[in-house]
């Protein structure tokens, strides 16, 4: 992160409130040359932030639109596959091995984490381990080449995109890196965790105490800004993330929920057909779902810690990789 600084230095007056008028007519030398679109909105992120626009242009012109993002972004594995073949993307001797190393070598940090924020250990490192493979794979675009061909060239999610991208810009300008260098994901997620750059802003932590906050090379604020996720989105420390769930009857299929929210209960599904192998109380809300596994049909209701999982990432089948890898990773700990 220190050559990362260059920042700095690089485009000193970046702050400053300069004029885009004269800016949008010259000559661009990137993919994004003479976009109406971006010229739109340098304007708005020097009149509504402060931007010194003729520096941002400057960085739009090194922009490039990548054709392989917009092939990679319509094709999320959690689309396309059930869950047997899902869940052993994941769940993988390797990355079990992997994480209780990652586990031991960080588990001072790890410990204070759980501690300050209710997040178990195994959680943290199973995010980690799911995300990234504990850094080893971390993205190799560039965040600035991701979020501009999102925000400019995919229209089904441009304002999303485009927002992330304002957020990037900002999260530069706070942390003083240069956004040229930083690299993510296909779809501008980075570091260790995957952050998305409003993430970034809103729940990323200075862990270390170092004064900045680094998710891409710095496992401590890593650590610390998972835990402070999930807390800020509803962990509730001790409590459990999923039941698995007998069915019978023909109505069963009744009890299951149409999105990802809790808006089911247990007492409900119960009267469909539902029983639990857990002790739940008849008004826990729950997420009910099926899933595809090797040995058939599996249900399941997923309690208000599976919902915190489902914030990270949309979906059943990663919250489910993810709880079933913090699981093995406390069983291979334990045996180790």
């Amino acid at each position: 992160m220190q050559a990362m600084r260059g920042w700095a230095t690089r485009y000193a007056p970046w702050v400053g409130l300069v004029s885009i008028l004269g800016t949008a007519q010259q000559a661009w030398a990137g993919d994004y040359e003479g976009s109406p679109q971006v010229a739109e909105f340098v304007g708005e992120m020097t009149r509504d932030y402060g931007f010194a626009g003729e520096q941002l242009m400057g960085v739009f012109r090194e922009a490039e639109r990548k054709q392989s993002i917009l092939d990679a972004i319509s094709k999320p594995a959690e689309r396309v596959k059930k869950w047997k073949e899902y869940r052993p993307m994941f769940i993988t001797d390797a990355r079990i091995a992997r994480g209780v190393d990652f586990w031991r070598q960080h588990e001072a940090v790890l410990a204070r984490a759980e501690q300050e924020y209710g997040v178990p250990a195994q959680v943290i490192v199973s995010i980690i381990g799911v995300e990234t493979f504990f850094g080893r794979n971390t993205g190799n675009f560039r965040v600035i080449d991701a979020l501009s061909t999102l925000g400019f060239d995919y229209p089904p999610r441009a304002e999303f995109f485009r927002k992330e991208l304002r957020e990037f810009l900002l999260l530069a300008r706070e942390e003083q890196v240069d956004p040229l260098t930083l690299k993510g994901s296909y779809a501008g997620a980075m570091g260790l965790p995957q952050f998305m750059p409003s993430s970034f802003r809103a729940y990323a932590v200075d862990f270390d105490g170092d004064g900045h906050i680094n998710i891409w090379t710095n496992p401590d604020d890593a650590i610390g800004s998972v835990a402070s996720y999930f807390k800020r989105h509803g962990w509730g420390a001790g409590e459990p993330v999923v039941s698995r769930a007998d069915v019978r009857g023909d109505q069963v299929d009744e009890g299951l929920t149409a999105g990802i929210e809790p808006t089911k209960t247990v007492g409900e599904l119960r009267a469909l057909g539902w029983s639990s192998h857990d002790a739940l109380r008849d008004d826990m809300p729950v997420t009910a779902f099926r899933l595809e596994g090797d040995n058939g049909p599996e249900y399941w209701m997923g309690l208000t810690n599976f919902y915190a999982i489902t914030r990270y990432n949309r979906s059943v089948m990663y919250a489910m990789a993810v709880h079933q890898l913090s699981e093995q990773l406390v069983q291979a700990r334990g045996v180790k």
